[in-house]
């Protein structure tokens, strides 16, 4: 048996569970780390479920670990390779089942914990900002929330890209070290003096909606990805128009399995190197172990982090 973080009458408890089996294709890692991610309160709070054949009541969105067995036609790593990669649910866990196609090789560089907080962030940066935004060297990048875990990978992607990057955070004690990855870093209330801006990742929500259109240029492109602070907002088509400008939303989870697999693969092209490289990095806020999971949720939830909160569950 399996312990792992369950959802159980709306609270975190640490719970045994039958091992996994992995069936055709896929692998069974035993799972070094996994990151917290906001898909992961939204689940806890019953509103986002996981998607059919991932594990309802086991959260997590990311993991990374070692191979322990490998199912029918596994073939692309030996048993004991170091993986990460992005999963429906099930991630914070001893064990987890995942398709060798969404499983990426774990660099050099990167320890266990370090790893834990990549696939979802970074995956999720990459695709939003080149896959879906087309974002070139040289453009103007706004990204609001760039504290966050997807705000902090982003601005290093887009910095080690070439763009110009600029970034909102609230929290003005975060400001310096959010400057230190790569980004011009201004107050929420701000950025509408600094435009315009070719690219803008929306990791707040709505009520940036009406200022974002105002402060694009010409071709400019806002992909949402986070709706924390609200979904609906009002949106003058007009000003769109005008700047033949393009809204955009995104994600990940519930993705098929041929979109996740291009996903990973665009990491291993693109970023990956960049970490063995030693170009970027995972800013971690803080590790906890899985006895203690409860307690990374509140610390997630609290807020006035910068990076990832990572649960350490085996060495």
């Amino acid at each position: 048996m399996m312990r792992a973080v369950t959802i159980r009458d709306g609270q975190i408890h640490i719970d045994e569970h039958p091992d996994p089996e992995p069936g055709a294709g896929q692998v069974l890692v035993r799972v070094h780390a996994a990151g917290l991610n906001g898909a992961d309160i939204h689940q806890l709070g019953g509103r986002y479920p996981a998607p059919p054949g991932s594990p309802q009541d086991i959260p997590g969105l990311e993991l990374a670990g070692k191979v322990a067995a490998r199912g029918a036609g596994a073939m692309r790593f030996e048993e004991g390779a170091r993986v990460m990669g992005i999963v429906g649910g099930g991630g914070q866990a001893e064990l987890a089942v995942v398709h060798e196609r969404q499983l990426m090789p774990v660099p050099d560089a990167l320890d266990g914990v370090s790893a834990g907080g990549v696939p979802e962030v970074f995956t999720t940066a990459h695709d939003a900002l080149f896959t879906q935004a087309g974002l070139e060297p040289g453009e103007r990048l706004l990204v609001h929330g760039g504290a966050g875990g997807v705000g902090t990978a982003a601005i290093q992607l887009a910095w080690a890209a070439g763009a110009r990057v600029y970034a909102t955070v609230r929290n003005a004690d975060l400001r310096e070290r959010v400057t230190d990855l790569g980004a011009e870093v201004l107050g929420p209330e701000e950025f509408a003096d600094h435009g315009p801006f070719n690219v803008i990742l929306e990791l707040v929500g709505a009520p940036n909606l009406a200022a974002n259109v105002s402060v694009l240029a010409t071709g400019g492109r806002i992909t949402v990805i986070g709706i924390g602070a609200g979904a609906k907002g009002e949106l003058n088509l007009g000003a769109l128009m005008a700047v033949r400008g393009r809204v955009q939303g995104s994600m990940l989870r519930a993705r098929p399995l041929e979109e996740k697999a291009m996903t990973a693969r665009a990491m291993e092209r693109s970023v990956l190197p960049l970490f063995a490289g030693g170009k970027i990095h995972v800013p971690i806020a803080a590790t906890f172990e899985l006895d203690d999971a409860a307690e990374a949720y509140e610390r997630f939830t609290s807020g006035g982090k910068l990076g990832k909160i990572v649960l350490e569950i085996a060495s």
